[in-house]
């Protein structure tokens, strides 16, 4: 089952938002604590809607606690930010694939992205004014690219 990771969200309408593309892509939705805010917040379950009590939640305490406990392969981690020199178009995306965002304001931590430097892709974008995209918009496009041709 491919996931989607959060690492250390910010802004809980954001992570309700990716429940619901979870949701709805039939993925596990992945937190890495610290949050920004509680998950019982009522913007997280606004943004979810009626669909959070269906969003197969992980939460771990860290990201070194998620590697420890996931054991991921390399060839399992998508790592997403702007910076990233491969195109979410390029890979192939296997059945469990781990994709993996940072914090709206920060990105992924660098001590992540010192440790997978090979595993980092983009979404294009076509207007040099723009530096980033929404999180939530993000996840689910990089989401639906994982998942182009299985559904």
């Amino acid at each position: 089952m491919t996931s989607i990771v959060l690492v250390q969200p910010e802004i809980p309408g954001n992570t309700g938002a990716v429940g619901r593309t979870c949701v709805a892509l039939d993925m596990e939705l992945i937190l890495i604590h610290p949050l920004g805010f509680e998950i019982s917040d009522k913007r997280v379950k606004r943004s979810g809607l009626d669909y959070w009590p269906h969003v197969r939640l992980t939460e771990y305490a860290s990201w070194d606690a998620f590697i420890a406990t996931r054991t991921p392969r390399p060839d399992q981690l998508f790592l997403f930010e702007e910076f990233g020199s491969r195109s979410f178009y390029e890979p192939d995306y296997p059945d469990d694939a781990f994709l993996v965002f940072g914090q709206e304001t920060k990105g992924i931590p660098k001590q992540i992205i010192a440790a997978h430097p090979e595993r980092l892709f983009h979404l294009p974008m076509r207007s040099d004014v723009i530096r980033s995209l929404n999180l939530a918009n993000t996840v689910s496009a990089a989401a639906y690219q994982a998942l182009r041709g299985k559904i």
